[in-house]
């Protein structure tokens, strides 16, 4: 009689905590929507003159096959050519990235070798050293960041120093997608991003978390100094962008913006494989301990448990029958209509409504990659990225 009464006090503590999980993924997921309908899409004001002269630090490590196309994207610009400056510091390349730069005649572009600054085994926060040697060099009084294996669209820069300089803002995260997607995997990878772009534009407009991508950033050089650079977060091997606004935003709470517009978008090619793909992600997921914003861990750690959540109710559906069965219906026809109508939007906006026609298998791969990213994500203490352990 008692152990019958336990189980019972048992499923019915655990039928509440899923229907929490449930009711806070609808809450989340709609005040997403709301924030990034809300959003105003960003154009260049027909006032708008050029003035700032704009430094792009593009951090390099054995990038051939990509370094060329990203440095030539950015010297293509609609921006008065003598006020961009591109300086790419090479981390450590044992390909061919170096000669290819400087294959590039044009005097906006420099090359920076990290191993003249720091040796390769006395550090394991990479990025960061080359975005700090990067500033030092850089002439520019805006700073942009992008990656060797990005492509900027030609109204890149003027979106984005208006959009700064209009708002008076002291950081700026704009939108990064993959394209040119060849398998399902691929295709997800470019579906998830979509996602994590309304919830950065929504998060960032309505003031309740502050998220970026480190490939397309902006901010000043002097802002970087005034918040001391990445002292006290330089011990993380990643988190060059989300942890660096999150100190921004500490300092200049009302001065961050997400330009919301596609002519700003940064593309990138997704992760081919699933062991690149997983490098990735745990790679990223590893800062989350880091994250001085409460509500950002909250929220992920809330998503985090409602998708451990459907496959416990799947798992227990043998043990325990139909309730489980019907809980575990409910808990996907939640996700799938929220998750629906949330990229749906993104889709729309960003002209990709091709990858609307992978979202059922998504929707399944999305669950079990955030169970096990985020489990991943906390266990795993040293990944690779880029052919060197990091720790």
């Amino acid at each position: 009689m008692y152990l019958t009464s336990s189980l019972f006090s048992l499923g019915l503590l655990y039928l509440s905590f899923s229907g929490i999980l449930c009711l806070y993924y609808i809450y989340i997921i709609g005040r997403y929507i709301e924030g990034w309908s809300a959003l105003p899409q960003w154009f260049v004001p027909q006032s708008f003159r050029a003035s700032q002269k704009v430094s792009i630090l593009v951090p390099a490590r054995n990038e051939e096959d990509y370094i060329a196309a990203c440095i030539q994207s950015i010297l293509h610009q609609n921006y008065p050519a003598h006020l961009i400056e591109v300086v790419v510091i090479d981390d450590h390349s044992t390909d061919a990235t170096v000669s290819i730069i400087q294959g590039i005649n044009d005097v906006r572009v420099k090359v920076l070798h990290l191993a003249d600054f720091i040796e390769e085994s006395s550090s394991s926060s990479f990025k960061k050293r080359a975005i700090e040697t990067g500033m030092q060099a850089a002439t520019g009084s805006l700073i942009l960041t992008t990656d060797a294996d990005c492509i900027v669209k030609e109204n890149w820069l003027s979106l984005i120093t208006s959009f700064y300089e209009y708002n008076n803002l002291k950081f700026v995260a704009a939108p990064v997608n993959f394209f040119k997607e060849k398998n399902l995997l691929e295709k997800f990878q470019s579906l998830d991003f979509l996602g994590m772009m309304c919830v950065t534009g929504a998060g960032i407009h309505r003031r309740f978390m502050n998220m970026c991508n480190g490939a397309n950033l902006a901010y000043s050089k002097e802002t970087f100094y005034e918040v001391n650079g990445f002292e006290g977060i330089d011990q993380v091997a990643s988190g060059d962008d989300m942890l660096l606004m999150q100190k921004i935003a500490k300092r200049f709470p009302d001065q961050i913006g997400y330009l919301k517009n596609n002519e700003a978008t940064v593309c990138t090619e997704a992760k081919p494989t699933l062991k690149t793909f997983t490098d990735q992600r745990i790679r990223w997921a590893s800062k989350s301990n880091a994250y001085k914003e409460w509500k950002v861990t909250f929220i992920l750690a809330m998503v985090f448990f409602f998708c451990c959540n459907i496959i416990l109710s799947f798992l227990l559906i043998p043990f325990v029958g139909w309730t489980m069965f019907w809980l575990f219906g409910i808990q996907v026809l939640i996700k799938g209509v929220m998750d629906f109508f949330f990229l749906r939007m993104m889709c729309h906006f960003f002209d990709r409504k091709d990858l609307m026609r992978v979202f059922l298998p998504s929707l399944f791969m999305h669950i079990v990659y955030i169970a096990i990213i985020g489990t991943m994500g906390n266990l795993v203490k040293e990944y690779e990225w880029k052919g060197r352990k990091t720790t």
